[in-house]
């Protein structure tokens, strides 16, 4: 079970940094209270499995699912680059996040 919390506590992360391109320095009210939300919501998710996850790998995985999250919706709505060395990279991060998961002894 930490495991699908942490997952969808790095989901709104992902959500969240997204979020912040559209509250534009927080001065748009909607975007801004999603935003919040957001990263409230994962952060009580990351508390909440780090009470079984070892913190070192259940940060790690956080922090690597929201940015890869950030770096895919990124391309996808935001128009940001595709390089081949940018989509190796992101396929890097994506490999470590899995073999933390793997090696973590949970």
């Amino acid at each position: 079970m930490a495991w699908i919390l942490l997952i969808i506590a790095g989901l709104l992360e992902t959500g969240w940094a997204i979020g912040l391109k559209y509250t534009e320095g927080f001065t748009r009210p909607i975007p801004s209270i999603l935003t919040v939300v957001g990263i409230v919501a994962s952060m009580y998710l990351l508390s909440v499995a780090a009470r079984t996850l070892p913190i070192g790998t259940a940060y790690a995985v956080w922090v690597g699912i929201g940015a890869a999250g950030a770096v895919i919706l990124g391309m996808l709505l935001l128009g940001e680059s595709r390089n081949p060395a940018r989509l190796l990279f992101l396929a890097l991060l994506l490999v470590s996040i899995v073999g933390l998961k793997f090696t973590s002894g949970d």
